[in-house]
C-alpha cells in the first residue's frame, strides 16, 4: 500500500512538472508572438531585430529582450535603434513586462490602449518618436508605472492617474 501511494505521489509530481513546463511554453509562445508582431510592424534598417527568430520557441534568447527566471519577458530595450513603423497592440500581452524602452526611434501612430494591460510596467520610455494622439487613459490602470517619458516631457507620478 505504501509503495502504491509513493508511485501515485511521484506520478502527481511528474504531471505537475509537465503542466508547468507546458504552461511555460504556451506563455513564451504568446510573448514570442507579441514580439514577432512588433517586429513585423517595424522597419529595421540596421537589423537590430535580426536575432528575433520566429522559429525559436522562446524569445528570451533574443537580443534586446530580457527575461526573468521563469522565461517571461520583463524588459524590451530598443532605444536608439533607428526603428520606424507602429507600436502594435499585442505588446499589451507581455504580462510581466516591467520596462519598455523605445526612445530615440521614429515610431509613429497612436500609443496602443492595450499597454494598459501591462500591470507590471514600471517604466515606459517613448521619448523622441513620432507618436500621435493622446496618452491612453488605460495607462491610468498601471499602478506600478513610475516613469512615463514621452515627447520632451517626463511624467514621473506627476499626473494623478499615474500615481497610486
Amino acid at each position: 500500500m505504501e509503495r502504491e501511494a509513493g508511485v501515485s505521489l511521484t506520478a502527481q509530481w511528474m504531471i505537475l512538472v509537465v503542466f508547468i513546463l507546458l504552461f511555460s511554453r504556451i506563455s513564451a509562445n504568446m510573448e514570442g508572438d507579441a514580439l514577432r508582431n512588433l517586429r513585423v510592424n517595424l522597419q529595421d534598417p540596421n537589423n537590430v531585430l535580426q536575432s528575433w527568430d520566429p522559429t525559436l520557441v522562446n524569445p528570451c534568447t533574443w537580443i534586446h529582450v530580457t527575461c526573468n527566471i521563469h522565461n517571461s519577458v520583463v524588459r524590451v530595450d530598443l532605444g536608439n535603434a533607428a526603428l520606424s513603423g507602429q507600436l502594435v497592440p499585442q505588446v499589451g500581452q507581455l504580462k510581466n513586462l516591467q520596462y519598455l524602452e523605445l526612445y530615440g526611434n521614429n515610431i509613429s501612430g497612436p500609443i496602443p490602449s492595450d499597454l494598459g494591460n501591462l500591470k507590471n510596467l514600471a517604466s515606459l520610455d517613448l521619448f523622441l518618436n513620432s507618436f500621435s494622439g493622446p496618452i491612453p487613459d488605460t495607462l491610468g490602470k498601471l499602478t506600478k508605472l513610475r516613469f512615463l517619458i514621452a515627447d520632451s516631457t517626463t511624467i514621473a507620478c506627476q499626473v494623478q492617474y499615474l500615481c497610486p
